[in-house]
């Protein structure tokens, strides 16, 4: 341990699984995991390593009867062909056939068991993929533009930013023991593809004339995140030059593991200390730590693309073209993801690009072979032209495997998703997201309806019912919209009832809005109240409960 941990001066201060972490750094499970439980067994793992698991990437599946779950480290979203089809083999070999794409632009594994996870570390390793620090209380994936390099709406290519910050941060033990969760954004994208609002920090595009000079940076977002409290990231009066994003990562990360609140594990975000700090003492801590840094200079933030990318899109590069496609909830076979592979490579650059939409991108594409590339067979489920609620439809794990979700999703989502493409003609794509808990992986606060799950007692019994809120965007610049999480209507409603209730308050939309107004303007205009009414009248009518 290379640093002091001052947090430690007030032991009765710490949570009990501070104390965790002090007698044995979660990297440390890693080597464990390989050389003892990957032998021993799932039995012979106790409690407390197995708290430290997360460090590895790796969770206890539902119901914890020896499976786990993994996250892979996808850096800013973007894969060479040979990981793809290493990950293709693990999921194979170990994972039921099974891929998820997660709102953090990681793929995830469910199926695994403790002993196969040193033939998967040795897959990824050789491939120069990490599930390492996926999870736990140390900085985890660092999402950013999947389309860095190729895009005609970025100011600089962000991928080697991306992994010079990630090259430090993973395994350092520097920053292995944090507070909780923490979460980095970096992109130039003029669209806020990578949800910079919702990031414990956030890097996003900027301009500032420095001595005559017009100078490409970033501004700098501290404090976001979701869950139960969910916290808009603030913005801090600097400007960082490309060459100072490492060291101004390294300036907020070390305030977050220094400050920080150990007490109660629900209050150890960042956002907490953000929130009772303001961005103006938080920036003074940074300057002190890292130096003076350049006040705010030209936000070029434009507008929010909720990191869709549906269809075929010129890049940059003069006569090439990326292929947006539609996953839907974010699932895929191992097969599929191996025939993306093989579309990449025959008529691509050879990288598939993973979205926090939790969709894929494949780039490179020539303007002669883009009608070839999509006759391949595996663009017809993942269609790059999806309807449009199928194609705005989010979804968490759920209670499938997830050990915090109270119901369903994945298979709920997609089933509503197509009731209303099948009863609802619109044509604004309207943003739906499901979460099975209040953690909100699904991300739901930022949906034009989210949809978080409960239960309600019928005289049948407990039964799986979904809270419904509307009207949440992130931020679009200074002519855009203001972000804002959706505001949660009252009445639960029943599982089997949300694909109608979600049809007729879109009905009530679609009725009612001005020409080209889109779902979030059309609650700024009507109010709230005006779908809590609709709600309440829907309930009434006896149709849900």
């Amino acid at each position: 341990m290379a640093y002091e941990p001052i947090w430690t001066a007030e032991p009765e201060k710490l949570n009990k699984f501070e104390f965790v972490k002090l007698e044995k750094d979660g990297l440390d499970v890693i080597r464990t995991i390989i050389e003892e439980y990957a032998v021993k067994g799932f039995d012979s793992i106790p409690a407390d390593d197995m708290d430290r698991f997360k460090w590895a990437g790796v969770y206890q599946q539902k119901p914890k009867d020896g499976h786990f779950m993994m996250r892979v480290r996808i850096n800013t979203g973007i894969m060479t062909t040979a990981q793809a089809r290493a990950l293709t083999d693990i999921a194979r070999l170990y994972g039921r056939d099974l891929v998820d794409v997660t709102t953090r632009q990681a793929i995830q594994f469910h199926w695994l068991r403790v002993e196969h996870l040193p033939d998967i570390f040795k897959r990824l390793d050789e491939v120069g993929l990490y599930s390492y620090e996926a999870c736990g209380d140390c900085p985890r994936t660092i999402v950013g533009n999947p389309l860095a390099g190729i895009d005609k709406d970025e100011l600089i290519d962000t991928t080697e930013i991306v992994e010079e910050v990630n090259r430090f941060f993973l395994l350092n033990r520097d920053f292995s023991n944090l507070p909780r969760k923490y979460k980095m954004s970096i992109s130039a994208n003029v669209y806020n593809n990578a949800q910079a609002e919702i990031n414990d920090l956030a890097l996003t595009p900027a301009i500032k004339v420095i001595d005559g000079k017009e100078v490409i940076g970033f501004h700098a977002l501290v404090g976001g995140g979701l869950s139960a409290k969910p916290h808009l990231a603030k913005t801090l009066d600097i400007f960082v030059r490309p060459e100072e994003v490492l060291k101004v990562a390294i300036g907020v990360t070390t305030i977050f593991r220094d400050y920080g609140y150990r007490e109660k594990r629900h209050q150890a975000r960042l956002k907490y200390l953000v929130a009772d700090w303001g961005p103006e003492k938080f920036k003074d801590k940074l300057v002190e730590l890292v130096g003076e840094l350049e006040s705010r200079g030209e936000d070029k933030t434009v507008g929010w693309q909720a990191a869709y990318f549906d269809g075929v899109h010129p890049q940059k590069q003069e006569g090439l073209n990326y292929i947006g496609l539609n996953v839907p909830v974010g699932r895929l076979n191992a097969d599929e993801l191996e025939q993306l592979a093989d579309v990449a490579d025959q008529y691509g650059d050879g990288k598939i690009r993973t979205t926090m939409s939790q969709n894929i991108l494949l780039s490179g594409i020539p303007d002669d072979k883009v009608e070839e590339a999509l006759q391949a067979p595996v663009l017809q489920r993942l269609t790059p032209f999806p309807k449009h609620f199928m194609s705005r439809t989010v979804s968490c794990t759920g209670n499938e495997f997830c050990n915090l979700a109270i119901v369903e999703t994945k298979q709920r989502a997609v089933e509503v998703a197509e009731y209303l493409d099948a009863h609802v003609a619109l044509d604004e794509k309207v943003r739906i997201h499901f979460i099975g808990c209040p953690n909100a992986c699904g991300q739901k606060h930022i949906a034009d309806i989210g949809l978080q799950g409960s239960l309600v007692k019928t005289p049948e019994g407990m039964v799986d019912a979904f809270d419904i809120a509307v009207g949440g965007t992130l931020g679009g610049g200074a002519n855009g919209p203001q972000a804002q999480f959706n505001q949660a209507l009252k009445g639960r409603v029943k599982g089997d009832q949300v694909a109608y209730v979600l049809e007729q308050l879109l009905l009530f939309y679609k009725t009612n809005r001005n020409a080209s107004e889109s779902f979030h303007d059309f609650v700024l205009r009507v109010g709230v109240p005006a779908f809590q009414e609709q709600l309440s009248q829907i309930l009434e009518a006896g149709i849900a409960s």
